[in-house]
């Protein structure tokens, strides 16, 4: 079908050839195009669910390690100490 989008070639590999075959088994009724097409788009919807999970995930480990740091340092410094230490800062 005639189209201005930029096309590309795809060489049927082992790989390539497994994937359309999964493809056409859940797919039958689609051409080999569509189905490239569908994994695809499917396939960059399974990566981004992935790398949303993994910043998750990221996100929750620093979160417990702020949870756990937290207030460790209390009572380090003794009450007064910052207003003592800039007392010696020239305004």
């Amino acid at each position: 079908m005639p189209t201005t989008l930029p096309r590309f070639q795809v060489t049927e590999t082992p790989e390539v050839a497994r994937a359309l075959e999964v493809a056409r088994l859940t797919w039958p009724d689609l051409r080999n195009s569509e189905r490239v097409r569908e994994l695809l788009i499917r396939g960059a919807h399974s990566i981004e669910e992935e790398r949303l999970q993994l910043r998750s995930a990221e996100a929750k480990r620093r979160e417990a390690a702020l949870e756990a740091f937290a207030g460790s340092l209390t009572g380090v410094y003794e009450a007064g100490y910052l207003e003592r230490l800039r007392e010696d800062w020239p305004e």
